[in-house]
């Protein structure tokens, strides 16, 4: 789920900042530590989003936390939905850009040419974009992803998985993807498939069984968009 692990960034000299500490591992807040006094110092800490694997080491850490908030995951062992984040333009020495979808509080920051796109896009595979439920919003997600289209970066910092040296490339991919279930999906729907199962087989067909559960996630998010644009029919089946 979180690839080999979350990406924690240690980023500028004299002060140094944190992006995403990662879990209440103190092995790990330990090693951040480290790498903070080695440039001078931790000035402050700046969270993507609020999903444990990226924010439950603040506290730890200690250090004072410049944006975002500490969340857990909720009963059901997903991420609990967090409010909408508003940023300020600015947030120490980085650009701060709401970029709702994966979470409601979903922010990227931007500093020398370098986005820091937390679970916006990962380095390998796809991101998750869970329904409303879990703070998920596809047509949120595209939006965001078009806005990121629009930047001058030269690369991408994701929150899980290797950097991206080819941001446009990646982010066209993205969307493609994106459109391409959107597009099979709709197709189904207009081919008279109404049964959620039958729905998922010829969408995400090509996922293998073990993820299956988590397609089903990512099918509510587009039927949810297709909800909110009045093209979801009324007569779908479990």
């Amino acid at each position: 789920m979180t690839l080999a692990g979350t990406n924690t960034y240690v980023v500028g000299r004299n002060p140094a900042y944190v992006i995403d500490p990662g879990p209440a591992d103190e092995g790990h807040i330990e090693a951040v530590r480290r790498a903070g006094d080695e440039r001078g110092g931790i000035e402050g800490v700046l969270l993507t989003h609020s999903h444990a694997d990226h924010s439950a080491g603040v506290p730890l850490l200690g250090a004072p936390l410049l944006w975002g908030k500490v969340s857990e995951m909720d009963e059901t062992g997903m991420p609990s939905a967090a409010a909408a984040a508003d940023p300020p333009a600015e947030v120490g020495p980085f650009q701060a850009i709401a970029t709702p979808g994966h979470a409601r509080d979903h922010v990227a920051f931007v500093h020398k040419g370098v986005c820091f796109c937390g679970d916006l896009i990962l380095g390998e595979g796809s991101s998750i974009v869970p329904p409303a439920q879990w703070g998920g919003s596809l047509g949120d997600y595209m939006a965001s992803l078009e806005r990121l289209a629009g930047l001058d970066v030269d690369a991408l910092a994701p929150g899980h998985g290797p950097w991206i040296d080819d941001p446009r490339a990646k982010i066209a991919e993205y969307l493609d993807h994106r459109r391409e279930r959107d597009a099979k999906l709709v197709a189904a729907i207009e081919g008279g498939e109404r049964s959620r199962a039958g729905l998922l087989e010829a969408a995400w067909g090509d996922v293998p069984s073990p993820m299956r559960p988590m397609a089903a996630l990512a099918m509510q998010a587009h039927l949810e968009k297709l909800e909110a644009a009045g093209r979801l029919p009324a007569d779908l089946t479990d």
